[in-house]
């Protein structure tokens, strides 16, 4: 019974004995009820408890598992099995390069993921700017082409390719294409530093020299500007980050500065009055710091009083509002003391003329 059982398995088949093909399906049958009764609970467990955690890294390393480490097991369970059987020098290569593709492949998708985790969290949680989301794709663009790149040199150069004529020639080229586009690539580099440096992020006012507007779109070459008219400014990356910037949404604190004048008639006590005056009419109005109120100087119709506070925030609505609060109380007390304002005013003396 045992010759004749030894005589089926030694049955040769395509160029295999039928042993090597009940090996390769106990292989490929073991592998598979492994990953799918086994190691796919483990990361349904890991997953879940993932999910019940603070921290982002956990998350990350569980999708990584599911999405790109599950799928690589299946390939290599696969390839286990195939191994067992014979195949002719030409078949065996092939098999070994569709292999080293589908590592390639999968290696390359888990640095992306990795690349793409790290930017989304120190640029977009850090600061708590969720617009850097459209930022990141653009980015990712060009990460992604960097390794495919890469990749594909390293998979070539594994099939007997010469990559590193292909990679001289290409170097000389990228020198020219540099030379050619650096006015682009200037700019490309400056989108780098405004996305990790963040000088300005969308939403921002900002003023650039003769230009000043909201922060409507950040790319890769040029930035768009909402002006104060309501026509869109496009301006380079490179003008951005080589120019003198203002960014208003970053101030914490407006400092205000105004003058009043009345007339030269005021009496002295009344005059001693005024800084006192505004003092507890700025100390009253909300989000606004008063700092000081002096008598400033003699000007050439009025007395001039100066004033100096701080407005908590940088939102220019605010600001004025609260001025407005302050001019309308100034109004109403200078009314009560019967102070006058001045306005601009001449008195001609005429001169007795001798007879």
């Amino acid at each position: 019974m045992s010759a004749q059982i030894n005589y089926y398995l030694d049955f040769v088949i395509f160029g295999n004995t039928l042993f090597r093909y009940l090996l390769t399906a106990i292989i490929l049958i073991t592998g598979l009820l492994v990953i799918k009764l086994v190691i796919r609970r483990i990361i349904k467990q890991i997953k879940l408890f993932s999910e019940k955690t603070v921290t982002t890294i956990d998350d990350f390393l569980a999708s990584i598992l599911e999405t790109i480490v599950l799928p690589l097991l299946y390939f290599v369970v696969v390839y286990l099995a195939l191994k067992s059987l014979v195949f002719p020098a030409a078949y065996e290569k092939a098999l070994n390069y569709c292999i080293l593709g589908v590592l390639v492949f999968f290696v390359v998708q888990a640095i992306l993921a990795a690349i793409n985790y790290g930017f989304r969290t120190y640029l977009v949680k850090k600061t708590n700017d969720a617009s850097l989301e459209k930022s990141l794709q653009g980015t990712m663009l060009l990460v992604k082409l960097v390794v495919w790149a890469g990749a594909i040199i390293f998979f070539l150069d594994n099939l007997g390719f010469k990559i590193s004529a292909v990679i001289a020639g290409l170097g000389i080229g990228g020198i020219a294409v540099a030379l050619a586009a650096q006015a682009v690539l200037k700019d490309l580099f400056s989108y780098f530093c405004i996305l990790f440096d963040h000088p300005f992020k969308v939403g921002d006012f900002i003023i650039v020299g003769d230009f000043m507007g909201t922060i409507e779109h950040i790319g890769i070459k040029t930035t768009r500007i909402r002006s104060l008219g309501g026509e869109m400014l496009i301006l380079s990356n490179s003008d951005l980050t080589d120019s003198r910037l203002r960014n208003y949404k970053l101030m914490e604190k407006r400092r205000v500065v105004f003058k009043i004048g009345v007339v030269y008639q005021t009496p002295l006590a009344q005059l001693q009055e005024i800084p006192q005056i505004v003092k507890n009419i700025v100390t009253t109005i909300k989000d606004a710091d008063f700092d000081r109120a002096h008598f400033l100087s003699f000007g050439d119709f009025s007395l001039v009083f100066e004033i100096v506070y701080y407005v908590v925030g940088g939102d220019y609505n605010k600001y004025m509002d609260i001025q407005q609060q302050i001019n309308f109380r100034i109004m109403e007390e200078f009314e009560k003391r019967k102070i006058e304002f001045a306005y601009p005013t001449q008195t001609v003396y005429h001169a007795p003329i001798a007879s």
